[in-house]
């Protein structure tokens, strides 16, 4: 059986510490924008659980947020996650694009 991964149904639930580390910031800036009502959260068990689809869209709207994402968030490693050995990777010449 095939688990229903509808990003709707069932979505990525942070807490504000992981959100903190995954974006780079403080937790004092996300509780910041959540009393500004910036990001979407649901309180379970009387902790704050941040929706992750709407974090990465409010961390694309603020400029010193992006550049946090970037350079000190999950955005750090990006290079390193890229395939450098290119016998593994698709040839540009020989792939087709689908019409």
């Amino acid at each position: 059986m095939e688990p229903n991964t509808d990003p709707k149904k069932y979505p990525i639930r942070l807490a504000i510490s992981e959100a903190a580390k995954i974006f780079g910031v403080d937790t004092r800036t996300i509780r910041r924008a959540i009393k500004n009502n910036e990001i979407h959260y649901v309180v379970i068990r009387g902790r704050y659980r941040l929706d992750f689809e709407n974090m990465l869209k409010w961390s694309q709207k603020k400029t010193t947020v992006r550049n946090k994402l970037a350079n000190t968030g999950v955005g750090q490693y990006v290079d390193k996650w890229k395939i450098k050995n290119t016998l593994y990777s698709p040839n540009p010449d020989k792939v087709t694009p689908k019409k």
